[in-house]
């Protein structure tokens, strides 16, 4: 079939259409100077802006169409319709779940890896971008005393990093080779719900939960859990996984590291330590001790975009065996050759569900070259003290609270002799309609409790001393 010659003139206008998309150095200029009036006067009205509005944006403003826009009124439609709804969590006032604290810092990072769309994935394709993510992981390896030929990765968040663990232990374990419904592993009630999700995913969701009681303080129950794995063993059963907490959701609980380790090896179970939200205390000296047996864990954990106050889209994870990661991840394709060609080092493609990676270590590294590690260690140490602060003040107003605990979570409630849930619950949704400061809510043993997670580098003393007089304010509202 004879084919028409490509119209030349054709090609020639579409690319002076398409041309559009590219930026002129006069544009770059004139929106790079809108972008900062909007960022700096987001930043510096945190201060006195509220933690939370339950207001919802009008979702017309966002629909898209062939009708174009100045970047002036685009900008505007994220001020006026995005940042002022919902949860401000680049707020210090923002108490209520674990925050991504949003250094400007990984602002610079993020803009830089954007604009020069490194591709992380894989060491061919971007050497510089594989190195500095090898470089987060190695310190994160020196922090918790992990072995140098340790695989790691740095993940979306919590979920992937817990994901990628929990699939090594099933591989290295040989879950599969055996009925699933004969597998059994154990925590408590206090792992994040991301586990559960982890386990449907990589096809163990009939394997034998065992939820293990845990202590006054939220710490897992030792002789219970060493009856449970004795038992499940005598009647056949495969315990092959126990996970532990090192900063548990609602108690700020540190599970017994060492002894749990001890036990795992003992019956040769994988060890797991979820420590997305507590990891990085172990930066401080006087905290190790809180920390040891961490070091033991097979797999391990930590989400930057938390204790290392970074913007949402970081986690990281650790783990000794290197076979059990390749298993499932690593994989070659006649159309990567020339990537997988040669004397390189490991690629993050190699050990993550992920292929397409964003260059998120750089929002990482930067940080922690320009500002070092006291600042983060100071800000950590802050948030622990600002705690015990908190419960003060609060026993002082008649409040009840949960155990002293080990971190920067905890809770509380209001005493009534009636109806004592049914108070709480209008106290906090009293505390979201005045909005300053953002708390959330949870149960512990049935009983409806207020939550606070502080853990903000931009929560100080001034902020804590805020949400007392709010809660006295509506405490006084409600019981007058």
């Amino acid at each position: 079939m004879n084919q028409n010659p490509t119209d030349v003139k054709e090609i020639l206008a579409l690319e002076e259409s398409a041309n559009a998309l590219e930026i002129t150095p006069e544009q770059r200029q004139d929106m790079n100077g809108e972008m900062e009036q909007v960022a700096n006067q987001f930043l510096d009205q945190l201060s006195t802006t509220k933690a939370y509005r339950s207001s919802r944006p009008d979702k017309a403003v966002f629909r898209i169409s062939d009708e174009q826009m100045s970047i002036q009124k685009i900008l505007d439609t994220v001020s006026n319709h995005v940042f002022p709804h919902g949860i401000n969590a680049a707020s210090g006032g923002h108490l209520g779940y674990i925050p991504g604290g949003g250094l400007y810092a990984s602002a610079i990072a993020d803009y830089l890896a954007s604009v020069s769309n490194v591709y992380a994935g894989m060491y061919y394709a971007s050497p510089g971008a594989v190195e500095i993510e090898e470089a987060c992981l190695n310190w994160l390896k020196e922090c918790f005393e992990f072995p140098e030929n340790s695989i790691g990765n740095l993940t979306s968040g919590g979920s992937i990093a817990n994901l990628i663990a929990l699939t090594a232990a099933r591989d290295a374990k040989r879950v599969m080779e055996r009925p699933v419904s004969e597998a059994a592993l154990y925590m408590t009630e206090q792992v994040h719900h991301c586990i559960h999700k982890a386990l449907r995913i990589i096809g163990l969701e009939n394997v034998i939960i065992r939820i293990v009681d845990m202590n006054d303080r939220g710490m897992m129950d030792l002789p219970q859990l060493r009856s449970l794995i004795t038992n499940d063993e005598r009647n056949g059963k495969n315990p092959f996984l126990v996970i532990a907490s090192a900063g548990t959701t609602d108690m700020g609980a540190i599970d017994p590291l060492k002894k749990l380790a001890t036990i795992a090896k003992k019956h040769d179970m994988w060890f797991h330590v979820d420590a997305a939200y507590g990891g990085f205390f172990k930066l401080l000296p006087e905290y190790q001790g809180a920390f040891s047996g961490i070091e033991q864990a097979d797999s391990l954990v930590i989400d930057p975009h938390k204790g290392l106050f970074l913007p949402y889209g970081i986690g990281a994870v650790l783990v000794k065996d290197r076979n059990a990661v390749f298993k499932s991840h690593h994989y070659t394709a006649n159309y990567m050759q020339d990537a997988t060609s040669g004397d390189v080092p490991v690629s993050p493609a190699d050990v993550s569900p992920e292929l397409t990676k964003h260059f998120r270590a750089l929002r990482m590294w930067l940080p922690l070259k320009l500002h070092g590690i006291a600042p983060f260690q100071a800000a950590l140490k802050e948030k622990i003290l600002l705690t015990h602060y908190f419960r003060e003040q609060l026993k002082n107003l008649g409040f009840q609270l949960g155990p002293r605990p080990d971190l920067s979570v905890s809770y509380f409630w209001y005493p009534r002799a009636q109806k004592q849930d049914a108070f709480n619950q209008q106290l906090l949704k009293n505390c979201h309609q005045d909005g300053r400061i953002f708390l959330s809510s949870t149960r512990v043993d049935g009983k409806f409790v207020i939550r606070i997670a502080i853990l903000s580098f931009r929560t100080h003393k001034a902020t804590i001393d805020q949400a007392i007089a709010m809660l006295q304010e509506q405490l006084k509202k409600i019981i007058n």
